[in-house]
């Protein structure tokens, strides 16, 4: 995985993500990342002119940032290993960047704008002066040796990308959903985006949203009980 984007002033999502980082003075950790995660979607939401390939490592950011922080507000979520070691590799790439920040502002407080001078290469025409010794049987086994040594071609494996709904989406529907039925568990709303780990985690961060601006209203009997959600307009009425 190699994140090589030139966006702005950003290049890159590790950079744009680091900078986020180092603005609020944070250490590199799940709690950090999950802070910065809607600033991070917020930018990326508003520069929509990406290549497609470059936009293809922003998406994979930010599913693992929303990953961090489904985890952080659910706790009790499991992740698989390969969720986890994304999760590892995208704060080791952010460690290993800050410490070339920091080595790239000692090489510029040494040397600033000074200018360095090289001498001119000197011009030497190449001459073919092999040894007394050099037969040709010597040079056949020489150039076997050499393409003998030459590594051979691997296949890359694949990698099946899945289609994700988009948060705006999943609120959408949960909203018309909620209007419809007007008390509905997550559960049940859950059930219908069967599929990918991820619709479950963008279902619940709809969920999310929606209570936060005052649309719906959500509860919950007991830890890790069934969550029940009802519309929060007071011009509809509840049976």
């Amino acid at each position: 995985m190699v994140f090589e984007i030139k966006q702005e002033k950003f290049e890159g999502p590790l950079d744009l993500l680091l900078t986020l980082i180092e603005q609020k003075k944070l250490h590199i950790n799940d709690i950090t990342l999950s802070s910065v995660t809607d600033d991070f979607l917020n930018y990326a939401k508003s520069s929509t002119d990406f290549p497609i390939a470059e936009s293809a490592e922003f998406a994979f950011v930010a599913a693992t940032l929303l990953l961090i922080k489904s985890k952080a507000l659910l706790p009790q979520l499991s992740l698989s290993n390969e969720e986890a070691e994304n999760i590892d590799e995208l704060q080791n790439r952010l460690r290993l960047l800050q410490r070339f920040r920091r080595l790239g502002r000692n090489i510029r407080e040494l040397y600033g704008s000074a200018r360095l001078y090289l001498p001119l290469p000197r011009e030497i025409e190449p001459v073919f002066a092999p040894p007394s010794k050099m037969v040709s049987s010597i040079i056949l086994t020489a150039i076997k040796s050499v393409l003998a040594a030459i590594p051979k071609t691997e296949a890359l494996s694949k990698v099946a990308i899945t289609k994700v709904i988009s948060l705006e989406y999943m609120i959408e529907n949960l909203k018309n959903r909620i209007s419809s039925a007007l008390r509905m568990s997550f559960k049940e709303f859950a059930g219908a985006h069967k599929g990918a780990r991820v619709n479950i985690i963008v279902g619940f961060l709809a969920m999310l949203e929606l209570v936060k601006d005052g649309i719906i209203t959500a509860s919950q009997d007991r830890p890790n009980g069934n969550i029940m959600m009802e519309t929060g307009r007071v011009d509809i009425p509840r049976y």
